[in-house]
């Protein structure tokens, strides 16, 4: 009979590797006046990513960027040098995060992150701390767009306004600017 409370069982259970508790997000509002598990937990429910390819001028929502997943990200092996990336193509990955008011929802934070690719060497450049800390900026509320060239500016400035001018027109100044 197999002892399933002692850890040195032989066999194949010992070629598994032992699983450990990951990283978990809490959706929802973790500060409901329960007190209980979660109570000042990290939300990302109003943070969404947005992708902003320079060289062809567009912008679009990528949530497979949330988990570094997106369709830029994907199979591409990613290093912190440039020089790594041969013919890179640069794109921006911008956090978007939502904000409400009295007036309704409105752009809060806005943070631009930077990814160089070459699809056909498979290689990349991108900092993932900076991807994480700008995350974390845009969901105090900062914005910080201004390593974005004028161009790519606009494209972000005018994907945020089609997408929902009421949001846009809420915003800050700063952000409204990006259209100008």
């Amino acid at each position: 009979m197999k002892d399933f409370f002692n850890s040195n069982n032989e066999g194949k259970d010992n070629d598994k590797k032992k699983k450990g508790m990951g990283f978990t997000i809490i959706s929802g509002d973790s500060t409901d006046g329960h007190g209980g598990y979660g109570v000042g937990s990290l939300t990302l429910d109003h943070v969404t990513p947005v992708i902003v390819d320079v060289e062809d001028a567009i912008a679009y929502i990528d949530m497979g960027a949330m988990h570094a997943r997106s369709e830029v990200e994907k199979r591409i092996k990613f290093t912190p040098n440039r020089e790594d990336t041969p013919n890179p193509r640069l794109y921006w990955l911008v956090w978007v995060t939502i904000n409400r008011s009295q007036q309704g929802p409105y752009y809060f934070g806005l943070t631009a992150c930077e990814m160089q690719v070459d699809k056909d060497a498979r290689r990349g450049y991108k900092s993932l701390p900076e991807h994480v800390n700008r995350m974390d900026k845009s969901m105090k509320g900062r914005v910080m767009v201004s390593e974005m060239d004028e161009n790519a500016r606009r494209v972000l400035g005018n994907f945020l306004k089609e997408h929902d001018e009421g949001m846009f027109n809420r915003s800050s100044d700063e952000i409204q600017s990006l259209v100008e």
